[in-house]
């Protein structure tokens, strides 16, 4: 059974950075690709960043240069740095495992929700002014 389970969201101000963890259980696949996602209130679920098992990663203009996505295979956790917060980061932050290839998120142009068959739960970030 695959488990993800975010930790490491909170509040912080405008400027300052979070570094959220997403760890994996009961997902061993050597091929994948996993995601990060956000959802704010009254919006879509949008995607935010991706890796693969290459290494390759890929970011939504909206955090690109401020954010960065990494996983450490060893420990089977997905990280996700987030630096420059500004208040529109606000949201409920969400990983998600078992995507699409690279190829297919880079050929759309988005990193879409329906290509992930597994989510976590979520963690609450909150950026002030």
């Amino acid at each position: 059974q695959v488990q993800l389970v975010e930790s490491g969201g909170g509040s912080v101000q405008a400027g300052g950075s979070l570094r959220l963890a997403c760890e994996a259980s009961g997902y061993t696949h050597s091929r994948y690709c996993m995601g990060w996602f956000r959802q704010a209130p009254g919006k879509d679920r949008e995607g935010i960043a991706a890796i693969d098992s290459d290494g390759r990663t890929t970011y939504a203009d909206s955090v690109q240069g401020r954010f960065t996505i990494s996983h450490d295979t060893a420990k089977n956790t997905l990280y996700l740095q987030m630096n420059s917060l500004k208040p529109e980061d606000t949201a409920i932050y969400y990983c998600a495992a078992d995507g699409p290839s690279m190829n297919a998120i880079e050929a759309l142009g988005y990193i879409a929700a329906q290509g992930f068959d597994y989510w976590g739960q979520g963690t609450q970030v909150t950026v002030s002014s």
